[in-house]
């Protein structure tokens, strides 16, 4: 099946090491009106966000190698995608305020603007990238 693209769609770069969810989340956003890309780790993250230009990254934190940690930094040292959105994806979830602020600050403190649960509803991801994407 060929996919169509418009050229208003917004593309995302989704970084993880687990096939699974990169096949799971990258099909939901697909078929939400995203154009997706994939990269199984940091390194080829950094790659593929420098050749693409995302309008959107979403990185796993915990990942073999170049960490999500790791791979923003690169991408905020490189001055072809100093400027790329990227939103960390994590399995960490606590319910806790003071947590949800604790993870927060963490984000914003490597250069990232947040992070997603991967545990939520789908829909409510998607929802959750439309938001960053504003």
């Amino acid at each position: 099946m060929k996919v169509l693209y418009m050229p208003d769609q917004k593309l995302i770069l989704i970084v993880d090491a687990e096939p699974d969810f990169l096949e799971i989340f990258g099909t939901k956003l697909t078929t939400s009106g995203f154009r997706v890309e994939t990269a199984g780790n940091g390194e080829e993250g950094f790659k593929k966000a420098k050749s693409i230009k995302p309008d959107l990254v979403l990185m796993d934190v915990k990942m073999p190698g170049l960490d999500g940690a790791g791979t923003l930094l690169k991408i905020r040292e490189d001055s072809e995608t100093k400027d790329v959105k990227v939103v960390f994806l994590t399995n960490f979830g606590d319910p806790r305020e003071e947590i949800k602020n604790i993870n927060n600050r963490f984000s914003k403190e490597f250069g990232a603007q947040g992070y997603l649960k991967k545990t939520e509803d789908l829909d409510v991801l998607v929802q959750q990238v439309r938001a960053f994407l504003q």
